[in-house]
């Protein structure tokens, strides 16, 4: 007791503050941060989360004092039009290793926590050096993707980051080592036992709100220590600069699934006038021919399948710029072609080569976008002759040149009335509320890898279970849906399974895959269902599941529910369909047959809304309650 007492008292004398660690929590009270130096301890209900390490912060007696932030806004597409949320903001300066210094900003909302790092007098000199990891323990159970330039990838369950690399382009199943670099977002189960009751907690690490002169980051792992490192940015920067938000959701499932916490840290729209953007359904050629789009008759069937089924779109992908050189089109030209839809009412989308991914051996059309003055050009002759968006593809990675040109891109697209879908690109970071003309992003392992590894056929039950609480949370998801036929390699997934994916996934373009006979050889209960199909959802909400294993959401558009479910397993599984937030009236069940595949379908009108729905292996249904 009397060496304790001679310490705080020499310490008095010399002037030194005891300071105790910092708690701070967020607008609910269920998130608190505890700060202590360059060390960041974050609770959800008092249990704890995670470790995240910072730069070195200096304590005083008192907190910093919380700023509240408030996001009220409105989508045009996406999980939720009407967004809100709440933060407490804190802020100390700092002074980095490289004796850079500025300000660290930290968010506490009440579904996560974000924070960036924000400077105000750099003189000519690099992005300053990312100071940031989390710390995920061993045993600690994850669903961590493999990082590849377009984030094509398995998120595959486990409970170590010794996780053996997928070499191949696609992620074939070939061992090449231990991997270290890992793509956003990154799931782990923080707490699968709660010890003050409640539901286990997750945790999912993202970011969100990439701008002009920023690059996009990945993860790097030692160990259990995730560093997060910025890709190349070769900009000299002076003045003020700022990285994009670090972001991790935190919660249950539900809030998972259910947080706008991306796009809410992003910045708010940039364009004055949206009335001409509109979520719909797309009838898509590539799926069935694994093949672009020069055949001006097999256009026409695409565009003749979504006038029956009532889609909005249509689109032309790859090589159209060659059309006119296929002998049985007769000289018809992509303008031909655009005229075609347009007569039977559907909006025409395009595609192009952003030709500085994939160029050499790639399809075009290629270099007609990357100049100021010839993106404008084509871009205003896409206007001129009636295309309603463009699906750009094969970008190069997360570096700040990519990011800038993206964004150049859905500048120059705005201007002309042009809806975007980037394919072969990272994925979505908060833009769809800057720029709500961007539809739709890829960056997902997608039903068009039928097309090109035998893999996908076994995998792709379980993967479709996982994406809902992995990649779909943080954006529209381009995944392709809805294949009733087999392409190069056969799916094993029931139909009612491939119908819930339309629902299950969100995107703004909600591309079909399957092929006009395929679809018109359905049911007429299923042909209705895809023409009155929603591709913005005014809320969503999650019901259950877990990842890998099962999934089953509820989302609103007006006053009709899309509920969808499917069974991840190769086994019978009987899923849970609470909805006591739900009134019926009337009732539609797709649903699996038991006599499947022989009888595909089994569709019912029950008089009350089922608590319980049986599935088949790899499995699914959907439910439509007005």
């Amino acid at each position: 007791m009397k060496k304790q007492i001679i310490i705080i008292v020499c310490g008095m004398l010399l002037g030194i503050n005891v300071v105790a660690a910092q708690k701070l929590k967020s607008p609910n009270g269920k998130l608190t941060v505890q700060v202590s130096g360059s060390e960041l301890n974050v609770c959800y209900q008092k249990q704890q989360v995670m470790k995240l390490q910072t730069v070195q912060l200096p304590l005083a007696k008192k907190a910093p004092k919380a700023k509240r932030i408030k996001a009220d806004y409105q989508m045009l597409e996406g999980k939720c039009l009407h967004c809100t949320n709440e933060a407490n903001e804190y802020r100390w300066p700092f002074s980095d290793s490289q004796n850079t210094e500025g300000q660290f900003v930290l968010r506490l909302y009440n579904d996560g926590v974000a924070f960036r790092y924000e400077y105000a007098n750099l003189q000519n000199s690099k992005a300053p050096a990312e100071q940031t990891a989390y710390i995920i323990p061993e045993g600690m159970k994850r669903w961590m993707q493999q990082w590849s330039d377009g984030y094509e990838g398995f998120f595959p369950p486990s409970t170590t980051s010794e996780v053996k690399t997928l070499g191949g382009f696609g992620g074939s199943m070939v061992q090449k080592g231990t991997n270290t670099h890992w793509g956003y977002p990154l799931l782990m189960e923080a707490s699968p036992t709660p010890s003050h009751g409640g539901e286990p907690v997750f945790a999912l690490i993202t970011e969100a709100n990439i701008e002009r002169r920023q690059s996009a980051s990945s993860l790097f792992n030692v160990g259990e220590v995730f560093n997060v490192r910025q890709d190349q940015n070769d900009l000299l920067l002076t003045g003020e600069w700022h990285t994009p938000w670090r972001v991790v959701i935190i919660g249950s499932l539900a809030d998972i699934v259910q947080s706008t916490l991306v796009t809410d840290v992003s910045e708010p729209s940039k364009l004055a006038d949206t009335s001409w953007i509109h979520p719909g359904v797309v009838s898509w050629v590539y799926w069935a021919y694994n093949h672009g789009s020069n055949d001006y008759n097999i256009i026409k069937k695409y565009v003749d399948l979504a006038a029956t089924l009532h889609l909005p779109y249509v689109l032309i992908d790859a090589e159209w710029d060659e059309m006119d050189k296929v002998a049985s089109n007769e000289g018809k030209t992509i303008e031909d072609a655009i005229a075609y839809a347009k007569m039977k009412g559907i909006k025409p989308l395009i595609w192009y080569n952003s030709s500085i991914g994939w160029v050499n051996g790639a399809p075009g059309p290629k270099y007609r976008l990357n100049k100021p003055e010839d993106r404008e050009k084509e871009f205003a002759w896409c206007e001129k002759i009636g295309v309603a968006g463009v699906k750009i593809d094969f970008f190069s990675g997360d570096n700040q040149a990519n990011m800038d040109y993206c964004q150049d891109l859905l500048e120059s697209a705005a201007r002309h009335h042009l809806v975007v879908n980037f394919h072969g690109a990272p994925i979505p970071r908060g833009w769809q509320r800057t720029y709500p003309n961007l539809l739709s992003t890829e960056g997902v392992y997608g039903a068009e890898w039928y097309n090109n590894v035998p893999h996908f056929t076994k995998k792709a039950a379980s993967h479709n279970a996982t994406l809902p609480f992995t990649r779909n949370v943080i954006g529209p998801m381009d995944y392709t849906p809805c294949a009733f036929s087999d392409s190069q390699h056969p799916h094993i997934t029931s139909h009612a399974h491939e119908l819930a994916l339309t629902v299950l996934f969100e995107s703004g373009l909600q591309h079909l895959a399957d092929r006009p006979e395929s679809f018109l050889a359905q049911p007429q209960q299923v042909q209705q269902f895809l023409s009155e199909l929603p591709a913005a959802w005014d809320e969503t909400r999650f019901v259950s599941g877990y990842p890998g294993e099962s999934a089953v959401l509820a989302r609103r558009s007006g006053n009709t529910w899309y509920v969808a479910g499917i069974n991840g397993t190769d086994e019978a599984q009987t899923l849970s369909v609470s909805l006591p937030f739900i009134k019926a009236r009337q009732i539609v069940l797709f649903a699996d047959a038991a006599n499947a595949p022989a009888q595909p379908w089994a569709i019912s009108s029950p008089s009350v809304l089922p608590s319980k729905i049986d599935c088949q292996p790899r499995g699914g249904f959907v439910l439509v309650i007005r």
